[in-house]
């Protein structure tokens, strides 16, 4: 284990299994982009599946997350090879999460509740473009519960990854944000991560953002 660090009364560590419901909670909680997602979803489970997860349960030993005396408050999560770890999770995720969630592709997409919108991101994943993964190899997701924001503690989660990640070989690394998170999209640009211009083939309802570590 690292040595912990401290954003005032929030320390940062490396994650262990016994947080991974921690992950769950914090990816629901900011799902609806940057805000609570609870309301939206039936099954609570569902988006940590995607975004949260298979971090914990696949790439445990590049994890970090944020705690105070309430418990974990945030965490940062990504690997080092995006290809290889789309091929990972089709291999060791996904299919047990298929076989619990039906494809919802019968249902027109104006149709699909917020649930099956997610199913259909875990039996149709989409990859990050290759115009983005081959110079940004890395990616990693940060969240933050709201009593966690506002702090530095979003930087030090970053810089606690980004220094792990380069002593695995990392060089650059990318982020996918949602468009109108207003809040992530000026936080990454913060952390220097600058818009990446895709053409019309690649673009998507994502704006990626990448950097060199």
């Amino acid at each position: 284990m690292l040595p912990w660090v401290f954003c005032g009364m929030i320390s940062i560590r490396r994650y262990i299994q016994a947080d991974l419901e921690a992950l769950y909670t914090i990816c629901l909680a900011t799902g609806d982009h940057g805000r609570d997602a609870s309301t939206i979803y039936e099954d609570p489970e569902l988006i940590g599946h995607i975004y949260a997860g298979p971090y914990g349960v696949l790439q445990p030993d590049l994890a970090f997350v944020a705690q105070d005396g309430d418990g974990v408050v945030g965490y940062a999560l990504g690997v080092t090879d995006t290809p290889a770890w789309d091929d990972l999770l089709e291999r060791a995720w996904w299919p047990a999460l298929r076989a619990r969630y039906s494809d919802p592709s019968a249902v027109p997409e104006t149709d699909r509740t917020a649930d099956q919108r997610l199913a259909a991101m875990i039996h149709h994943p989409q990859p990050a473009p290759m115009a983005v993964t081959r110079p940004f190899p890395a990616h990693l997701h940060i969240d933050l519960l709201p009593r966690g924001q506002g702090k530095g503690v979003g930087t030090a989660l970053f810089d606690a990854w980004a220094r792990l990640a380069m002593e695995r070989g990392a060089q650059c690394a990318h982020i996918g944000a949602n468009p109108y998170n207003d809040r992530a999209v000026r936080f990454w640009g913060k952390l220097g991560f600058s818009e990446l211009a895709l053409d019309s083939a690649e673009a998507s309802r994502t704006v990626w953002m990448g950097r060199a570590l």
